[in-house]
């Protein structure tokens, strides 16, 4: 390992202290370095807050030595926002050498940041660690590239792709490492979205919980005929103590009474229009922009994660497989709903990561949808 991939490490370390606190801003990470030895370090805490490369420098103290160099995760930004330009709070400090490990997609940003110290004769080194760097902020990367959030499905299947058995028993498919690893990318997204199925099932809280500590995402139930409602006992998630984080996404089908019966428990309803029962994805992801609502993850069985992949909607995907074979054709398949005929007509993942938790493995990468896919309208489902 270089030196310069060493530093960067400990600056993604730190970046990661912001992890799930900084939407819509991403996480950054920087350390001063001087004779070979990390003299200040600094991380983006929060949204509105001061950015790693100031922490950094207003941890040193005092100037920096002549030769001292600055990592940092994400080129500085070369914009005056709420915290001033970081371009700026460098050249001032006198470092004269930066390394940089990814460059900033955002339009405003998008390299000016590098070119603003190289020409102020600072010397950059761009691109240590890049991937790394890169995928820590998925979330930002897609919300300032495209202006809608990050939607990622996660699934945790058997080899041969069930996700339970033909009588519904899927606790548990795999393992507690990589269960644990499900509550931190929970943690990351700024909401969470299962379906109305899963809901009336497993009756789950849809909370991120490390050890002691428990948060709520948002939390999106997607429920086209608020059926979840329709009980006398109501599902945790619209009456515990997040229940102002509960989001229940429905349709002008669903009837106004149970639109009001949750309203006045203080839980939120999106009815977005549709022309049948089942709620549009298309609609849905408008809404999140409209809100600035930055990510979501999937967390819904076969029928909400396949009704995304149907319309589109589906932007990355977090794929858990344990090393167990069902081998039943009418357990229950992890997708459903599309006609594949051909190769050339499957979805595929692009950027794929690999990581394995004990006996366990996720796959995860970004969709690639093809050219030609075709609905299977023989399985249209409700929603």
């Amino acid at each position: 390992m270089s030196d310069h991939e060493h530093f960067m490490h400990r600056a993604l370390e730190l970046a990661r202290k912001g992890w799930g606190t900084t939407h819509p801003n991403p996480m950054v990470g920087a350390v001063i370095v001087e004779d070979g030895q990390i003299v200040a370090e600094g991380f983006h805490a929060q949204d509105g807050g001061p950015h790693a490369e100031r922490v950094a420098l207003a941890a040193l103290g005092r100037d920096p030595k002549p030769g001292a160099a600055m990592y940092v995760t994400l080129e500085p930004c070369s914009t005056h926002g709420r915290t001033g330009a970081c371009t700026e709070a460098i050249k001032a400090a006198g470092i004269r050498t930066v390394v940089v490990g990814a460059t900033d997609p955002f339009g405003d940003h998008a390299g000016r940041g590098l070119e603003v110290l190289r020409t102020a004769g600072v010397e950059v080194t761009a691109g240590v660690l890049e991937r790394e760097c890169t995928d820590l902020n998925l979330i930002y990367n897609h919300w300032v590239t495209h202006r809608t959030p990050l939607i990622a499905a996660k699934s945790a299947l058997t080899l041969d792709g069930k996700i339970a058995t033909r009588t519904g028993d899927s606790k548990w498919i795999t393992g507690e490492a990589a269960r644990s690893d499900v509550m931190e990318w929970r943690r990351l997204f700024p909401a969470i979205a299962v379906g109305a199925g899963t809901v009336l099932r497993d009756n789950p809280k849809l909370t991120a919980r490390r050890g002691d500590e428990e948060w709520s995402p948002i939390r999106f139930v997607f429920d086209g005929l608020l059926r979840t409602v329709t009980d006398r006992t109501l599902p945790q998630v619209y009456t515990d103590r997040y229940h102002d984080r509960t989001i229940v996404v429905t349709t002008p089908h669903g009837g106004l009474g149970y639109v009001r019966k949750l309203r006045d428990m203080g839980v939120k309803v999106w009815c977005l229009p549709s022309p049948t029962q089942r709620v549009s994805m298309a609609e849905f992801r408008n809404r999140c922009v409209q809100e600035k609502i930055s990510g979501v993850y999937v967390e819904g069985g076969t029928q909400l994660v396949s009704e995304f992949l149907q319309e589109r909607q589906i932007d990355y995907f977090f794929m858990y497989r344990a090393p167990i074979l069902l081998a039943d054709e009418k357990a229950k398949p992890g997708y459903s709903g599309l006609r594949t005929e051909k190769l050339d007509q499957a979805i595929r993942l692009t950027e794929v990561r690999h990581a394995a938790f004990g006996d366990d493995q996720l796959i995860r990468g970004r969709v690639a949808y093809p050219s030609k896919m075709h609905v299977d309208e023989t399985i249209f489902s409700i929603g």
